[in-house]
């Protein structure tokens, strides 16, 4: 068996050859990456609100019919559980890397670039960096809204009913008058007098 001879030339072109693979490999790598990170730079730029938009042009058949609401029904809820439903720029916290996966998911598959972002979560929120359950709409037109994204801690389940008084002044009259009438019963009779009599009550 006879072994065939290296010819030295041909090895060192196999060489640049594989090397020029690697780096247009590479080269392809880094396009990507850097259209990724503008892709990813744009996305934060619609968070920060700098693009306000009415409505955006969903594909209605890739949509997930369960995350349409309308504004009504955002309305009540936030009524209801004293939340604010606010442009993304008025909020101080940080959207989290799901969200912008999510956003990147939903702008691929419609094939549009989503703006005008909402957000419904509790006013401190829009105070403080703390996380409380805020939910990232995307306006679709006509008062409906899709949801995107969720996160944070959940609302404590008390707090529609610890937010009841403050709904409106009616329920804030009723709780001020029942508070104060149990305080009243809770006083004894003769805390203020020796004897009691109505006519000295």
């Amino acid at each position: 068996m006879k072994l065939k001879k290296t010819n030295i030339e041909s090895r060192l072109s196999d060489t640049r050859r594989a090397s020029e693979g690697e780096s247009r490999l590479l080269e392809e790598v880094y396009e990507i990456l850097r259209k990724d990170e503008a892709h990813e730079q744009r996305i934060s730029e619609n968070l920060q609100g700098n693009r306000v938009a009415e409505n955006n042009a969903f594909d209605f058949e890739l949509m997930d019919t369960s995350k349409i609401y309308h504004l009504d029904q955002i309305r009540e809820t936030c009524i209801n559980y004293r939340l604010r439903f606010l442009d993304i720029r008025y909020f101080k916290g940080e959207v989290p890397r799901e969200a912008v996966a999510k956003i990147k998911a939903i702008e691929k598959d419609h094939g549009i670039e989503l703006k005008g972002f909402k957000l419904m979560a509790p006013s401190k929120l829009f105070k403080l960096e703390d996380k409380d359950d805020p939910l990232l709409f995307a306006p679709i037109g006509n008062g409906y809204y899709y949801l995107v994204h969720t996160w944070g801690n959940d609302l404590h389940p008390l707090r529609r009913m610890l937010v009841w008084p403050f709904k409106n002044v009616i329920n804030l009259s009723a709780v001020v008058l029942l508070i104060s009438l149990l305080a009243t019963l809770m006083v004894p009779q003769g805390l203020f007098s020796k004897s009691s009599t109505a006519a000295e009550f």
